[in-house]
Formats: C-alpha cells, sequence, structure tokens
C-alpha cells in the first residue's frame, strides 16, 4: 500500500515522515536534531526520490495541478493545506481514490486534535502526530482513523491517577475492536442536542451567450451530535429515488401532478456508522451518530439544479489599445435569502498597462499579479441586480493572436440551500430532534 508519508512546508523542508516499506526515499523533519545517516544505510537514490517531489512539485516553475506525480518510477500523491504539503509516496499500483481519502481522513484528524494545520502547529505537535500515524496506518496500510475512537488512547494531556483500571482497558479495546468503533460506551449529557448543516458547492461553466455547457452540486451533510448512550438515529431526504421506489415507476408521476418537488441524486457516499443494508431497501440513513463534529454523507447531484446567480459579461474593443468592459450580476434566488461574501474574478491581458473601475456596490481593484479585476460585494439580496464598468488600457504588441478571453469566476455563500434541503426530517428512537436553518456555500 503507502510506502512513505512525508509532509512538506512551503519551502520544501520536510516536517514530518514516516516510510513503510524500503522500496522509497527518507528525508528527516527539520525539526527533528537528528544527524543523518550514512549513505550505506539509505542510498542516494531513495533520498533522490523523495527531493525529486520538492524541485517538481513545491519548486516547480509552472503549477502543478494533477495530484498525481509520477517521479523515477515512485507515484506522489499529494494534497495541500495553506502552506503544508501531504504526499504519500509509493512505487506499488495501489487504488489511488483510497490513498487520497487517507489524506484527507489525516488532516481532519489533525484538525480534530490541533486546529489549523501550519508549520508552527505541526512543529508543536509533532510527537502527537508521530503517535496518530503509527495508530493509523499499519505497514502502509490504513487501519483506523476515527477521531473519537482516536481521541480514548492518544491525548493531549496527562492522564490524571496511576494506572488506568481493567474495566477502562476493557472499554477502549472493544472500542477499537468492537462493532462500533466510532463511539464508546458511557456518554452523558445534561441536554440531548443535535446539529445538521448542508454545505453545497455549485460547479457551472457557461457559454457568452448564457447557455449553460456543464453544471453540477456537490454537496456535504456535516452534523454535531451531543447525546447521551447509544442513540439509533434515522434521517430521510425528499429524493427522487425514494419517491420512484415507493411508485414502482409512477410514483415520480404522480408527486409532479401534485405539485411535490423532487431531487434526483446521482451518486452518494456514507459515514461508517450509516447501514448499507437499511438505505438499500428503505432508502432511509440509519446510524448510530459519533460523538461530536462529522460527516455523514456526500452527495452529487446534475439535474434540474438551480442557478442562484446569472453573470452577464459585455466586452467592446475600442482600437487596438483600449478595452471597455461590463459585467452585470443577477440574483435568482428568493427575496428573503442574502447572499454573502461575493467575489468576481475579471481576468484581463497580458499586456494591460492600467484599469479603471466604476462599481455601483461593493469595492473593486485591479491585481496585476493575478492579471485579473476584483470585485468584491459583502451582501446582495434575491432578486436583485449589479453592475461594474471598467476601461483597460493595453500596451502595443506585435502578437497578432486574439485574447482567448478566459472565463468569469465566482465564489459566493448563500444561507439556506435552494436545491437539495426541501424538506429533511430526522426521527430518533427515544428523541425528537428539529432541524434548523443551515448555511450553504454555493
Amino acid at each position: 500500500m503507502i510506502g512513505g508519508l512525508f509532509i512538506y512546508n512551503h519551502k520544501g523542508e520536510v516536517l514530518i515522515s514516516r516510510v513503510y516499506r524500503d522500496d522509497i526515499g527518507m528525508a528527516y523533519p527539520a525539526n527533528r536534531r537528528l544527524q543523518r545517516p550514512s549513505p550505506f544505510l539509505l542510498p542516494d537514490l531513495r533520498r533522490n526520490a523523495v527531493d525529486a517531489f520538492r524541485v517538481n512539485v513545491i519548486h516547480a516553475r509552472q503549477q502543478v495541478r494533477s495530484p498525481v506525480t509520477n517521479i523515477a518510477r515512485t507515484s506522489f500523491f499529494h494534497v495541500k493545506r495553506s502552506n503544508i504539503w501531504l504526499a504519500a509516496v509509493t512505487k506499488q499500483n495501489v487504488n489511488a481514490a483510497m490513498v487520497f481519502e487517507f489524506l484527507y481522513k489525516m488532516c481532519d484528524v489533525m484538525t480534530a486534535y490541533f486546529g489549523k494545520i501550519s508549520e508552527e502547529n505541526i512543529k508543536n505537535n509533532f510527537v502527537l502526530i508521530y503517535e496518530l500515524l503509527d495508530e493509523i496506518l499499519d505497514f502502509g496500510y490504513p487501519q483506523n482513523s476515527e477521531t473519537g475512537a482516536l481521541k480514548t488512547f492518544i491525548t493531549q494531556q496527562g492522564i490524571k491517577g496511576q494506572v488506568s483500571t481493567k474495566e477502562e482497558q476493557s472499554q477502549i479495546t472493544s472500542q477499537v475492536t468492537g462493532q462500533i468503533g466510532w463511539r464508546r460506551e458511557g456518554i452523558k449529557y445534561r441536554r440531548n442536542e443535535l446539529f445538521l448543516d448542508v454545505l453545497e458547492s455549485v460547479n457551472l461553466l457557461m457559454s457568452p451567450q448564457g447557455q449553460v455547457l456543464s453544471a453540477h452540486v456537490s454537496g456535504r451533510v456535516v452534523m454535531k451530535s451531543y447525546l447521551s448512550g447509544m442513540p439509533e438515529c434515522k434521517f430521510g431526504m425528499n429524493d427522487k429515488i425514494v419517491i420512484d421506489k415507493q411508485g414502482k415507476g409512477g410514483a415520480s408521476d404522480d408527486a409532479g401532478k401534485s405539485g411535490k418537488q423532487s431531487i434526483a441524486i446521482d451518486d452518494c457516499t456514507f459515514h461508517q456508522c450509516v447501514r448499507l443494508s437499511k438505505f438499500d431497501s428503505e432508502r432511509s440513513i440509519s446510524f448510530i451518530p459519533p460523538d461530536g463534529e462529522y460527516e455523514l454523507m456526500r452527495y452529487r447531484t446534475t439535474k434540474d439544479i438551480i442557478l442562484p446567480f446569472r453573470v452577464i459579461p459585455l466586452v467592446r474593443e475600442v482600437g487596438r489599445t483600449k478595452l471597455e468592459v461590463k459585467v452585470v450580476i443577477k440574483s435568482n434566488f428568493k427575496p428573503s435569502l442574502l447572499a454573502q461574501k461575493i467575489e468576481v474574478r475579471i481576468p484581463t491581458p497580458l499586456n494591460t498597462s492600467g484599469v479603471q473601475v466604476i462599481c455601483m456596490k461593493g469595492k473593486a481593484k485591479y491585481k496585476a499579479s493575478e492579471n485579473a479585476i476584483v470585485w468584491k460585494i459583502k451582501r446582495m439580496a434575491g432578486m436583485k441586480e449589479s453592475q461594474i464598468s471598467a476601461e483597460i488600457e493595453l500596451l502595443p504588441t506585435n502578437d497578432k493572436k486574439k485574447w482567448a478571453r478566459p472565463p468569469i469566476s465566482m465564489n459566493f455563500e448563500v444561507p439556506f440551500s435552494p436545491s437539495v434541503s426541501k424538506g429533511p426530517h430526522l426521527e430518533g428512537l427515544g428523541f425528537k430532534f428539529n432541524v434548523g436553518a443551515h448555511k450553504t456555500p454555493l
């Protein structure tokens, strides 16, 4: 499986290194006062294989977009968090999806233990990270990576008392090796609470004429549970699959006649606590929730996507040294909703010498290093319209190629999802839960 795991900073220095197989190189952490061993113990080819990632990926002249890089018959699977690189190295033909799932899970575990993933936090907690790696990976094969189970025996604080009793040791053993390893027994709260957030990301590509070329929604259901005992929860969603199964082929038409709206989910993945057998038979999500915050499921849909914004660009060339750009954005959601943290990036030609910007709302600034006009709006209500105008001065050039006009990108957040959560319900054995409003970045 995984031959080694390395964590780099933005300079390319190795902060954490763990080698599980002898067919790859090993780099030593910058924060550990260790002398490099003799070259006879670690051949130069092994070290060069690891150093090649620093040269070809971190310090590459061009931005590396692919998350998998093959160097000297060695595969580097890497993810980036702020200025930190996590790279899993192997020379075998491994399952790439499982490697990336492990890397993302490792990021979640580190975030749960010491917050933001930064160079300072990694250096201050490098002993803790090595303990986690020893528990999560066994000879390169991922093992138990559930944060709740790991926190029972890998703590950041000293253990009070002398020696743990046999009962406590048996509880830890049963939790790690038992059927429900994500939740320990004996949890008690004065007040039982359950919070649910639906986070959606809308990915859209539109032509200059306003035609939608491709669009899909990627969503996550994130929950926080503070429940006593071992409760069993049941979560249902207004899903087209459920309606079709209940009606055996004709229920979707009846739902359309009655005015009920449905959502077709293309694919979804669940947390290990979800009972897949009940989901296949009843199309309901039944589970015993972990304690604290966790991601219950992910889903993706490509049908009946409601576009929250419409972007209308107008570009006019005035001679060969001037461009006039006008961009209009219209919000298509309900007036009761409010978009926040709106950021529109309008690309400019490479030979731009100066930009004059006039915007009705928000603030706009030309960033020469990014070759783009960045327009930021704090808030915008539904069914509203705003526009920006810019005069771009160009330097004369001998290049006869026309400007390719790259697409305009837009990021924003809207409270409440207009596409998926049209009536979720939660049922618990012995408890009744209410689902409140949730924020959804689109």
